[in-house]
């Protein structure tokens, strides 16, 4: 017996890298079906060592189907999601749409896997954002030890989180720095990303914060605890796969470095790389393929009272998006529906 299972927005970075993980950890699969939207209709994806043809979202029936991964976005989410949890098939979201209802359940494995139970409610569960995911991994270990009271976050985070097109234009811009006559013009960034850095990621708010940083502020207290203050500055680097966090954390108890090393060298999902030499951290460029969200750079903050601070890399289509996503798909069969 295994689980028959639709992975919607199959031909997209992080749907194809659904296909891959669920081969990978040999999810216990007994039917597969990639959907994709009609303009990519009878495309071709691998799943293992077998070739899937994409069938049509539109049309599809999600009748007796277990579970269901989506890899769109917001507005088809909004579309077909609903029909395949009124069918009876559990959707787990990838997209924006569903994770601030406090009725779905925001789920990251390693942190809080007793959210599952609230599936039920309305038979979706939401994926977090990439840079949450990732950091929330690193705070709960640390967070059930001594507290934390304020998060201060700045990322770096890769061009991939905004699709294949972004790729291309880092790119393509890249070429075109060194090939007079091939310069491109920024189009899916306000502004150059080749050799450069930019402090806008999505849309900005009232308030000054962009949605993404909205989102790392919103999920954290979701996921880990609501008492938690976060503050964060999300940055567009160019490195395609790989997003890289500095985090500040404050506690309300005194916790040693060595400490906290050993905390997060135990815990689950984290691999602790902290050598105070050349080269002993993580970088986005080792962490792409991997299951693991990196730690490094653990370090006394001496200008506050219980302060740490560390480095935390991970890759941002696995971790941040497609891993976790299989990993509730996991967690879901293991505590529910109980068949592979």
């Amino acid at each position: 017996m295994g689980y028959k299972v639709v992975v919607v927005g199959a031909t997209g970075n992080v749907g194809r890298e659904m296909l891959n993980i669920l081969a990978e950890r040999e999810f216990p699969v007994g039917e597969i079906v990639a959907l994709a939207s009609r303009k990519s209709l009878g495309t071709e994806v691998s799943f293992g060592d077998k070739t899937l043809t994409t069938k049509d979202l539109d049309t599809f029936d999600f009748t007796g189907w277990d579970m269901a991964l989506f890899a769109v976005g917001s507005e088809a989410t909004k579309k077909y999601a609903p029909k395949a949890a009124e069918a009876g098939c559990v959707v787990i979201d990838n997209s924006s749409l569903y994770r601030y209802d406090p009725d779905i359940p925001l789920i990251v494995p390693e942190v809080n896997p007793d959210a599952i139970e609230m599936y039920s409610n309305k038979n979706i569960i939401a994926n977090p954002n990439c840079s949450t995911a990732q950091m929330v991994v690193a705070l709960k270990p640390l967070h059930d030890r001594a507290k934390i009271k304020r998060v201060v976050v700045s990322t770096y985070q890769s061009v991939s989180g905004s699709g294949k097109d972004a790729i291309d234009e880092l790119w393509n811009q890249t070429k075109g720095m060194y090939v007079p006559g091939q310069e491109v013009a920024p189009s899916v960034y306000p502004k150059q990303i080749a050799f450069n850095v930019i402090p806008h990621i999505d849309v900005f708010m009232d308030s000054g914060d962009t949605k993404e940083e909205w989102k790392m502020i919103a999920e954290t207290k979701k996921i880990v605890d609501p008492s938690i203050k976060v503050t964060a500055t999300c940055v567009r680097v160019p490195v395609f796969v790989g997003h890289s966090e500095s985090i500040n954390i404050e506690f309300e108890d005194f916790l040693d470095e060595d400490e906290a090393r050993e905390i997060l060298r135990t815990a689950p999902g984290i691999l602790v790389v902290d050598k105070r030499e050349d080269g002993g951290y993580v970088t986005p460029v080792e962490c792409v393929g991997d299951f693991a969200t990196f730690i490094s750079r653990i370090r006394q903050d001496v200008t506050i009272e219980n302060g740490l601070n560390l480095w935390c890399v991970s890759d941002n289509l696995r971790k941040g998006a497609a891993l976790n996503a299989v990993q509730i798909a996991e967690l879901l069969g293991r505590r529910v529906l109980k068949k592979g």
